[in-house]
């Protein structure tokens, strides 16, 4: 089993001929199923009492890798520079403090910081805008958290645990299309069942 739930509806606005171009959509959800998990068993509500955002009717189950490739291409087609297979280890700033670019491709820094002897020093890549998309614990919005000062005033940080099991199913236990969440001892966790993404 693997996979991941994604609505459709943002890549239908973005990019609204993904079919055509061949989006690695293939498997609609046809089945969501809900269960309490508890020490006598399981007990399975009805889906008529869960929150609408639980409905994934519309939505495909993907691979994120698949999807994540594909973006890249559509991305690149439209002039995108892509740089897989290097991260960014630092912020740039504008003489007026705001971002500028990073740097990508610095390889070699010891722990500290400092650089080792087989230090390569990176390339700074400049952009009219430039996207964090690491989330608020990545290294960079951390850099940039702390030069503006983006967490005054703010709640206090709230972080959540996830974990990732692959099983091995049999054919015949399989039902493609189905969606399974679950909650309740001993883990609440969400099953995304389509063999069409095993690796």
């Amino acid at each position: 089993m693997s996979g991941a739930v994604l609505d459709p509806s943002a890549l239908n606005k973005l990019i609204p001929d993904w079919k055509k171009k061949g989006a690695p959509l293939n498997t609609e959800v046809t089945q969501d199923n809900f269960y309490v998990l508890g020490e006598a068993g399981h007990l399975r509500l009805p889906n008529i009492i869960m929150p609408p955002l639980m409905s994934n009717h519309g939505n495909y189950i993907v691979s994120m890798g698949n999807v994540c490739r594909w973006l890249a291409e559509q991305a690149e087609d439209l002039g995108v520079e892509v740089f897989p297979g290097m991260a960014c280890s630092e912020l740039v700033f504008r003489d007026d403090g705001a971002v500028k670019g990073v740097v990508a491709g610095e390889f070699g820094k010891k722990v500290d910081g400092s650089a080792s002897d087989s230090y390569e020093p990176g390339m700074e890549l400049h952009g009219k805008y430039v996207f964090l998309s690491e989330g608020v614990r990545g290294s960079l919005s951390k850099q940039v958290i702390e030069k503006y000062n983006l967490d005054t005033d703010c709640d206090v940080a709230k972080f959540g645990l996830g974990m990732k099991e692959i099983w091995e199913v049999k054919p015949e236990h399989h039902n493609l299309g189905e969606v399974t969440h679950s909650m309740g001892w001993p883990m609440g966790q969400k099953i995304v069942v389509d063999l069409s993404c095993t690796i």
